[in-house]
């Protein structure tokens, strides 16, 4: 495959979290069509299993936040003003990227910031001749801090448009706001939101709470794309890194090392050569890139003391001077509304040496087996007005990947699963709370290219979270998700668009159940016709 050659040139840079539950009780939905034998020059609207936003029943306010058309990597730039007629103090707000693309493009990496908060990470689906339509639900309450004022506004999805590749990407960005009234109440968010400009984070002085979000994405077309699959010397490879696949992003507060993490394995919509698997339903988080949470609470007492602190991300196993990993950062801030300062002490800070091995076996099949681990602890406690709170974070990751591969790359395969665990305990007046959430992304493909010059696809990719609140050492509440996708793509290579007989079947379910209720949705689709829309629960 040439390392996975027909590479999908994302261009540019580079949306967050995402739709929550909002369980329907709708049995089941199904929208059969009868496929063609083969993709023609038009297919169905991008569309994914992921639930919608559940918003309540009261009054909405919007307002648009960006309108442009995306040609080449000049950023659109504008002006947000607060909505009327819904308050200050919304229950929810949700964010909503319309787009429409036709022609031939690659797939795109974009970003949005209001006043320099990083409020969208997303990427484009690859259009159809005759054109395409998406749109991107994203629950936005989070940063309500920074919509409660004017501010200004950039958004940049970089593209490419000349005679080959005609699509322009044409989007609207709006905001809901929900008010909250009668029973519906104001959303719990953090009073301050902070974009980290550069290395530099100063931080009000009676902070009590503190995350990290850091949009964390390999891309820019290059081998950090597929970071997955870098190999290290002597294996002879296209895409080299001395770690081979090993990849770990971490965070330091002043040269100290405050959060490890392990990276979303992103399949863009032109990846693994094969943009068949992708026209309809796109991997996980294609358009909704998550970003990693770090707690940073038990550093708050020493970034309580007025003066500037140095906040570095690095994504370690990178290759020194090789570019390709864009990781903006916001901090979320609680404050003590009863102290005007909040002091306390660093307590502990424990971490394992990084395990981080590489073994290449050489024959008729090359293979590298990886392995990585590593294990951070931190705490400390603060004097708030309502007393003395011990905050401990526990986190370790772990990847485990064989890759597989025939001399000239003509078959790539990769079996990889990377896991994240995390427990964070708040410890203070009344029961412990402990909040631990469990993930693990897995990813099985393989890519072939036969003597008749097809070139198949094979791919199952896997997110899947298990989360559990803890008061008292008994469970709050729970739970389960798992977002599944299944792809099995060909079509001939070297030859004119129309001759390409291309062909493919894809499908995703989407499963979250829990104390808070249940949602199940199952896709499937055929040459680009959606096929199945099963709604369980």
């Amino acid at each position: 495959m040439r390392s996975l050659r027909i590479m999908s040139m994302i261009g540019g840079l580079v949306l967050a979290a995402g739709a929550l539950l909002g369980a329907d009780p709708a049995a089941a939905a199904a929208q059969p069509a009868e496929p063609p034998a083969e993709f023609g020059t038009d297919w169905h609207d991008p569309v994914t299993a992921a639930p919608p936003v559940a918003v309540p029943h009261t009054r909405g306010c919007q307002v648009t936040l960006a309108q442009a058309q995306f040609r080449d990597f000049t950023p659109y730039k504008g002006s947000y003003a607060p909505p009327k007629g819904c308050g200050d103090r919304w229950s929810k707000v949700v964010l909503r990227l319309d787009g429409t693309v036709k022609g031939r493009q690659y797939d795109r990496l974009g970003y949005l910031h209001v006043g320099g908060v990083e409020v969208l990470r997303t990427s484009t689906p690859e259009p159809s001749p005759d054109g395409i339509a998406w749109n991107v639900e994203k629950d936005v309450t989070r940063y309500s801090d920074t919509f409660r004022s004017a501010q200004p506004v950039e958004m940049l999805i970089g593209n490419v448009v000349d005679e080959t590749y005609t699509g322009v990407i044409d989007v609207k960005v709006t905001l809901t706001f929900y008010a909250a009234e009668g029973r519906v109440k104001p959303a719990a968010t953090p009073d301050k939101v902070l974009p980290l400009e550069g290395t530099t984070l100063t931080t009000p002085r009676n902070s009590e709470r503190i995350l990290a979000e850091v949009y964390a994405t390999g891309s820019g077309g290059g081998c950090e794309e597929f970071w997955y699959l870098a190999v290290p010397d002597p294996a002879p490879y296209s895409c080299k890194a001395a770690a081979g696949p090993n990849r770990e992003v971490r965070i330091k507060v002043d040269g100290r090392l405050a959060g490890i993490a392990s990276p979303f394995p992103n399949v863009w919509t032109g990846g693994w050569s094969n943009p068949f698997l992708w026209y309809v339903v796109p991997a996980p988080h294609a358009f909704d890139v998550r970003p990693i949470e770090y707690d940073l609470t038990p550093y708050a007492a020493l970034l309580n003391d007025g003066r500037a602190h140095q906040v570095e991300v690095s994504v370690a196993g990178v290759p020194e001077g090789q570019s390709g990993w864009s990781t903006p950062v916001n901090v979320l801030v609680w404050q003590d509304r009863g102290s005007e300062v909040v002091t306390g002490a660093l307590t502990r800070h424990e971490e394992s040496a990084p395990t981080d091995s590489t073994t290449y076996t050489p024959g008729t099949e090359l293979r590298l087996d990886a392995k990585a681990g590593h294990r951070l602890t931190t705490a400390g406690y603060l004097d708030t007005s309502h007393g003395r709170v011990t905050t401990t974070v526990a986190r370790g990751v772990a990847a485990d990947t064989v890759h597989r591969w025939t001399e000239g790359e003509n078959t790539d395969a990769l079996k990889g699963s990377w896991t994240d665990d995390s427990a964070v305990t708040t410890d203070g007046r009344g029961p412990a709370v402990t909040a631990r959430v469990h993930r693990t992304y897995t990813m099985d493909g393989t890519i072939t290219i036969g003597a008749d010059n097809r070139l198949r696809t094979v791919i199952t990719l896997g997110d899947r979270a298990d989360s559990a609140t803890l008061r008292g050492g008994r469970t709050a509440s729970f739970s389960h998700l798992d977002d599944t996708y299944r792809g099995d793509a060909s079509w001939t290579m070297n030859v004119p668009r129309d001759q390409r007989h291309a062909t493919g079947t894809s499908a995703e379910r989407y499963r979250l159940y829990g104390s808070d209720g249940c949602y199940d949705r199952s896709l499937r689709t055929a040459q680009g016709t959606l096929t199945e829309d099963l709604r369980r629960c």
